[in-house]
Parts: structure tokens; sequence; C-alpha cells
């Protein structure tokens, strides 16, 4: 049975995790996810879940909202230390709520009524990228530190600190250098934007992923957009960041 936490107090997350071994060792908490934005890029990414348990009070908003950005198919057991959402909880997935701290009884009798609703977990296939991004949304530090490329018959690997963004072309992913070298990827665009640091990169439009050094102007641009020139141009053609990120994109040029 394969578990997301969705939690924002470690120690809490901790004592589920026991609790849920304690209950059941065919219990495996896959991911432990600290808030709703963290956990809607989770879900965008359709792993293989069983069960979800969620917090509802967490450090960037209610847990309702995730319902709100990303379809949740996935049955959920709520867990909080109020009880006044107790109603608006059972209008979504939920087939149950617990009142923190949890007690181990109430705990038990939720994953048995959970059982009666879906009896058999379905069987899990082996790990594929998008259960590893998954995995790596664990820990809010764990970001890619390399990408492998193939040249010819060879494999290279690829710093992230070397690359000047990631793009869409031609039905493929690529990423180029600060120097210039572009090299076809084995992920999505959806997908890396998961695995680097946000820190580093920045999502601009649906065709571009980009880094701070590569920028060498930017520009007011038609529509309340802005356009962004390039160190190094690719040939994806202008990078321009939509109107919808333009104002997300300038907190991040100002964090």
């Amino acid at each position: 049975m394969r578990v997301l936490i969705v939690e924002d107090e470690k120690l809490a997350a901790e004592r589920l995790v026991s609790l849920l071994r304690t209950c059941d060792r065919s219990i495996d908490p896959v991911a432990i996810s600290p808030s709703v934005r963290k956990t809607v890029e989770l879900l965008r990414l359709k792993p293989h879940l069983d069960l979800i348990f969620m917090d509802i009070q967490l450090a960037d908003g209610l847990s309702f909202e995730v319902f709100e950005q990303v379809p949740v198919k996935v049955p959920v057991i709520f867990t909080t230390a109020y009880d006044i959402y107790a109603i608006k909880a059972f209008k979504v997935n939920s087939i149950d709520y617990l009142l923190k701290p949890i007690d181990e009884d109430e705990l038990k009798a939720a994953l048995e009524k959970y059982k009666r609703v879906r009896p058999e977990p379905v069987a899990v296939p082996a790990l594929g990228v998008l259960e590893q991004a998954m995995q790596l949304l664990n820990g809010s530090q764990s970001y890619k530190s390399r990408f492998v490329v193939k040249v010819g018959e060879h494999l290279h690997t690829i710093a992230v600190e070397d690359v000047a963004c990631f793009y869409s072309y031609e039905k493929a992913t690529f990423l180029q250098t600060h120097t210039g070298k572009r090299y076809a990827i084995d992920y999505t665009l959806d997908q890396v934007e998961q695995l680097v640091n946000p820190q580093l990169f920045f999502r601009v439009n649906r065709g571009y992923l980009v880094s701070l050094k590569a920028v060498r102007d930017i520009i007011a641009w038609s529509n309340s957009r802005l356009k962004l020139e390039l160190h190094q141009p690719t040939p994806a053609g202008e990078v321009v960041v939509s109107r919808e990120k333009v104002q997300a994109f300038k907190n991040w040029l100002d964090s």
C-alpha cells in the first residue's frame, strides 16, 4: 500500500509513519509533502498512490486548495488538530477524519474502513522517471546536480550549474549550456521543472525553463509580457515570459 503523507510538522509526520508501520507492515510511506505547493507538484506527476494522509492546515494554506488545483482520485484520510473542517473534508475524497494527536486504535479503524472500500491495492510496476521525481520531493533540498547526455556512442554528464536553459523543440526536450552546446535529454520539461532547484531556474512559459545567468537582457513586451534575450540563443525561438507568470518572475528575480 503506497501512501503519501501531507504534513508540515516534521515530528507529526514521523509519528504518523511510525504508527502506520505498527498498524500494517505492508504500508509504504513513499513521500512526505510539507505544503500545498509541493503536494500539487507531486500529484501533477500522477504517481501511483493507494492512499493519502492529509493534514488540513499547512504552512502555505489549507490542504483543500490542493483539490482546487489538481484532480485527486486517491482516497484521503484527513488529520488535523481541529474539528471545524469535518464537514468540508467529507465533500472531497475523504474516507475518514482523524483528530491529533492520532490515536492508534482510531488509525487502525480508519485503515480498515479504507480496506473495505478498496480491498486490493493495484500491483505497482517498477519505478520510472515520474516515481523517481516524486521521491525527490521528499526533501525540499533534493535536486539533481547533473544530467546524463548522449554524444554519439558516448555518455557524458552535464553539471546543473553549467546549464543555461532547458527547452522544448520539435517534440523533444533539450538542455543548453552557457557555452551554447545543446543536448537532448530523456525528460519532459514538466519533469525537469520538478528536478531542478527553483531558486536557480524559472519556468517562463510552456517551452522554456531558464537560469538567471543565461539572461543578457529583459525587455518590456506586448500584452504586459517580458522578452528575455539570452547570451546564447536557442533554435526554439524567442523567450517570452507569459503574462500570467510576469509577477512571479519578478518575485523570483528579487528573491
